[in-house]
């Protein structure tokens, strides 16, 4: 499996699995812009990163700041080849006090950055005859559903309906969408979630991880991120459509096909 020649976009990039997934795909041989909210964030990983790769600003919820900053991608590296629309967030609440405003926010990061960032990268792959590869980052919760994560739970699930439209109009050109689906990966982004759901269910910190994230693993281990990054290689570097359309699942057996 290996990206020599390609450009990859990676979106919350700057640390955590985007990170991770970036590092993987520059090792690989690709070209890799580190896309984040944070132009300073984004430019030092891809100083850390080397390999040519650029940092880029990008508020994915942002229309001119998606294109202007894929435009600067492909002014930069000629073409745009994958696109691995990582950029998340997470709040929690029960949904009969989830504020509206948060709601829309979590759907907006998402949702609308899954469908903008797609919609700026995937006219250079077509234009280009190489076809490419879109990847979206799901979760378990793309399959499943969890107490205080209703915006969450909707978001991913809508993920992999974007994916099966994206494969269908994608297929001529030779560009493949798929979704990772990843277990709890211990992020910055995890690690705000288990106080906050200790104090929303009455639980122990120790009790979130050990009974509510990881009870249903077969080993009770968190997914890593280096789990999720050769996953993500395995997608960018599959050669054909006949793996477009589909999920993966990454969580250690919490979730079985």
């Amino acid at each position: 499996m290996e990206l020599t020649g390609k450009t990859a976009i990676v979106t919350g990039a700057a640390s955590g699995i985007g990170r991770a997934i970036a590092e993987t795909y520059a090792k690989a041989g690709a070209r890799v812009a580190i896309a984040d909210l944070k132009l300073e964030a984004a430019q030092a990983a891809a100083k850390e990163i080397g390999g040519g790769a650029i940092g880029v600003a990008m508020d994915v919820t942002s229309e001119d700041e998606v294109n202007a900053g894929v435009a600067e991608i492909v002014k930069a590296f000629g073409g745009i080849d994958i696109l691995v629309s990582n950029a998340g967030i997470q709040i929690v609440h029960p949904i009969q006090e989830f504020p509206f405003a948060e709601w829309k926010k979590m759907l907006a990061v998402h949702l609308d950055g899954a469908f903008l960032t797609t919609k700026a990268c995937v006219p250079h792959m077509y234009a280009s005859g190489r076809g490419g590869s879109v990847i979206y980052m799901g979760s378990v919760h793309s399959k499943e559903a969890s107490v205080l994560k209703s915006a969450y739970v909707t978001a991913k699930h809508g993920l992999e309906g974007l994916a099966k439209v994206v494969s269908k109009e994608g297929a001529a050109h030779g560009v493949r969408a798929n979704v990772i689906c990843p277990g709890f990966v211990r992020t910055p982004l995890v690690d705000k979630q288990i106080p906050e759901q200790a104090q929303e269910l009455g639980i122990s910190e120790d009790d979130v991880v050990k009974k509510v994230m990881l009870k249903d693993t077969v080993d009770g281990e968190f997914t890593t991120v280096d789990d999720v990054a050769r996953t993500a290689l395995f997608f960018a570097s599959f050669p054909t459509n006949a793996l477009t359309g589909q999920s993966l699942v990454v969580s250690h057996g919490w979730y079985m096909q």
